[in-house]
């Protein structure tokens, strides 16, 4: 489990193959100069709901993984995850679909 960290004091984990992902999700977005909403649903053991970040340029973020190998990364998951995060509702997370023949280099 890797922790997604904003402006250093909101914490949340994710699965370090789909914070691999938000990673180059969020790092295109704001390498376009482009903020967005970035919310996920919190887990039942701190409360349950849902938090909702404006992510920008300025934003204080990290992405600390647990493990030492970067995951392979699924094309088709970056693409989905890229449309929610240009939607009017923001970046928010979606199951992996079926990886396609294609590669996710474009991305990296």
């Amino acid at each position: 489990m890797g922790k997604f960290i904003y402006e250093g004091t909101v914490r949340t984990d994710f699965e370090d193959r789909l914070l691999a992902h938000l990673q180059i999700v969020v790092g295109n977005k704001l390498r376009r100069g482009e903020p967005f909403y970035f919310q996920w649903k919190d887990d039942v053991s701190t409360g349950g709901g849902r938090t909702s970040v404006w992510i920008h340029p300025r934003s204080n973020i990290v992405f600390k993984f647990h493990g030492g190998r970067p995951p392979a990364l699924n094309r088709s998951w970056l693409e989905a995850l890229m449309t929610m995060a240009n939607s009017p509702s923001g970046l928010y997370v979606v199951p992996e679909p079926p990886e396609d023949a294609g590669s996710a280099d474009s991305f990296a």
